[in-house]
């Protein structure tokens, strides 16, 4: 380095310490957001169907009715309430006081009684896609168990030959907090490197500060080391914050390894610093370079990384989007190393796509910045 360089760079460095410090968005989008967007999601955002009210109505009552219809009080998928005819039912299905309804017709108990397949009439509101096909398995599940437990009770074999006992591998207890908050991580990082940076440099060209530096002897590759390492250090700080939060407040198991996470976290944080050095090569503006930031780092984070939506659900032209979206390499680290531990067939291929933008997007910012005010 030229004589005095270090010099720079250490006032440099100095300054962009002191305008975090003293800066509160800042230190809101690198802290309180992420903690709030966890919070959010964690206590408020569930994909898993509970609590789920459904309408019973039975045609003849009697004791394998009873006997039938109890074990949905004693689900905790399911929030039962009694109707008296399937009329009532369907106007309370049209107006979402229940989502499904479960109807015993008037020969259930005499074909239960005679062995028979006593067919139940089950009724689904498909609005939601998702949480229709959860009722649905759910019904069938808690059917299945009480004829089974029928046919024990009288002395037969069961009505299924094979007996189904599955096993939930790395989520047991498939709760979609445990899917949901590890992904969160990105979307929390992509928010700390690429938002708050793009909007940080976009900030100091409206008040005149970059062009106070332009006019130094400081080199372009100072200036964007010294906006580089500051929100590296805050971002990893945010990421550690979120970390301890999803363990200790959500109760995440972290099966892999803390170096393994901070390493893949350090690769993706250098990734979503360039993505937002990038944009604030093009948006001197910051609306424009928030708005930017959003479209490509955020929405992406969210919606194509695997986070919320099964990738391989998507259709074949949008899952080939996905290979340029950071966060998707990230969440797939995230979600091994949270559930299943340090398998390294996940971790290794989606590290090194991580090292690769990293070093893309370092490079294509260095590539545009340049130390003149046009």
């Amino acid at each position: 380095m030229i004589p005095g360089a270090p010099r720079r760079l250490a006032g440099l460095l100095r300054k962009e310490m002191l305008q975090i410090w003293r800066d509160p968005s800042a230190l809101a989008i690198a802290f309180v957001l992420p903690a709030a967007l966890l919070l959010i999601f964690g206590y408020g955002v569930s994909l898993d169907a509970r609590n789920v009210p459904v309408a019973l109505v039975t045609q003849r009552p009697g004791a394998l009715a009873a006997s039938f219809t109890g074990a949905f009080a004693h689900s905790p998928f399911f929030r039962p309430r009694r109707y008296l005819t399937i009329q009532r039912a369907e106007r309370a299905m049209a107006a979402r006081r229940v989502e499904a309804i479960i109807w015993l017709p008037s020969d259930f108990a005499r074909r239960a009684a005679a062995g028979g397949d006593s067919p139940i009439g089950v009724i689904v509101n498909g609005v939601d896609a998702n949480d229709a096909r959860l009722i649905e398995g759910y019904v069938q599940q808690l059917w299945a168990g009480w004829l089974t437990r029928q046919a024990e009770a009288r002395g037969r074999p069961p009505p299924l030959a094979l007996a189904v006992q599955p096993q939930v591998r790395f989520n047991p207890a498939v709760d979609s907090r445990d899917y949901l908050v590890p992904g969160l991580i990105a979307v929390i990082m992509t928010l700390t490197g690429a938002l708050l940076t793009a909007l940080v440099i976009a900030r100091e060209w409206e008040r005149g500060t970059m062009e106070a530096l332009m006019v130094t002897r400081v080199t372009i590759r100072e200036i964007l080391l010294a906006k580089l390492v500051p929100y590296f250090l805050l971002g990893m700080g945010g990421m550690a914050a979120s970390v301890m939060i999803a363990v200790f407040l959500f109760g995440v198991p972290l099966r892999g390894s803390i170096w393994v996470l901070t390493g893949a976290s350090a690769l993706f944080m250098l990734a979503a610093l360039g993505m937002g050095l990038l944009i604030s090569g093009f948006a001197r503006n910051q609306f424009v370079a928030g708005q930017i930031a959003i479209i490509t780092t955020f929405l992406p984070a969210f919606i194509l990384s695997g986070f919320v939506f099964d990738i391989n659900a998507m259709p074949a032209a949008v899952r080939l989007l996905t290979h340029i979206v950071a966060a998707r390499y990230f969440v797939a680290i995230l979600q091994s190393v949270f559930l299943a531990g340090d398998v390294w067939s996940v971790i290794l291929p989606n590290a090194l796509a991580l090292a690769v933008m990293a070093v893309v997007f370092l490079g294509l910012a260095r590539a545009i910045a340049r130390k003149r005010l046009d």
